[in-house]
């Protein structure tokens, strides 16, 4: 990755005259050595395993511990009465956002996006929107671009693991791609797909890694939806003209202060937070890794 900021993307699509998303995938090709027909076959490889992820969830399946299964079908059974506080689109991107992380925990085929456990936000806001407006697919993997050079730059800037930057690293980072490419979708600039992924990953700063025994299921499945939603709510803000009064590369370098300070119990370790409640340790004795 030759960017170490966001701002150097933003620098570069100004001297070249190319928008965000074309300035990661001359990266791309640059860094892997690759031409734009390959990268652009390996990005569209990775939205159809998204959409057939999205289209294969089954509410019947549980996941080995029982904790998750049949949340997003329940989702969907509410949306069909129509009378929902979020509305349909939003609706249908919490169903999302709780079928792709169910899908991860019962071990079907996600894509990490960034992380398996953060796999829920990024299609959770593609798949509805792509199918309701009918969005001709070139676009989608623009903006699958926009969100990659996002979180190329998180990753490098601090951690996209949560086990040395907390769920803020991984929720954190799925919102803030999610909300960039969702800005661009919307026909935003660059300056305005970096605020947006500021704005989102500092209103999901602090969030700490806490998986009831140690597994990827409790609370990290819900934690799907709340990305996704912030992401629309941070896409909207910036494209109202609303932009974080810390810029998007302090923005980041917080979150790794952040991280780096978060106690250990608080980082994947299974025993602070949520998973140190009673029925959080109650929960994981009753499967033996208490």
């Amino acid at each position: 990755m030759a960017f170490g900021s966001l701002k150097e993307i933003l620098e570069t699509c100004r001297e070249n005259d190319t928008p965000f998303w074309e300035t990661v995938l001359s990266d791309d090709m640059n860094e892997r050595n690759v031409s734009r027909e390959e990268s652009f076959q390996q990005m569209k490889s990775l939205w159809h395993a998204m959409k057939e992820a999205a289209a294969g969830y089954d509410g019947s399946i549980r996941s080995n511990s029982g904790f998750v299964g049949g949340a997003g079908r329940q989702m969907e059974e509410y949306l069909a009465k129509g009378d929902t506080l979020c509305g349909p689109f939003v609706g249908k991107v919490i169903a999302g956002a709780l079928e792709m992380g169910e899908s991860n925990a019962c071990m079907r085929r996600i894509v990490a996006a960034p992380t398996a456990g953060a796999c829920g936000v990024l299609p959770a806001v593609l798949v509805p929107y792509a199918k309701e407006r009918e969005t001709e697919e070139e676009k989608i993997l623009e903006a699958l671009y926009t969100a990659a050079g996002i979180g190329q730059v998180i990753a490098l800037r601090a951690s996209i693991a949560g086990a040395s930057g907390g769920c803020q690293a991984e929720i954190g980072t799925a919102s803030a791609m999610a909300a960039g490419a969702m800005v661009h979708l919307q026909g935003g600039d660059g300056e305005q797909i970096t605020h947006a992924a500021a704005m989102a990953l500092k209103n999901l700063m602090g969030l700490v890694c806490d998986p009831v025994a140690g597994l990827v299921e409790i609370p990290c499945v819900k934690r799907n939806v709340a990305g996704a939603v912030i992401a629309l709510s941070a896409a909207d803000m910036a494209l109202a003209g609303i932009k974080s009064r810390i810029s998007p590369d302090q923005v980041i370098d917080a979150m790794k202060e952040v991280g780096d300070l978060m106690d250990e119990s608080l980082k994947e370790t299974g025993r602070g937070g949520l998973a140190g409640t009673r029925e959080g340790k109650e929960l994981a004795e009753a499967l033996g890794k208490g």
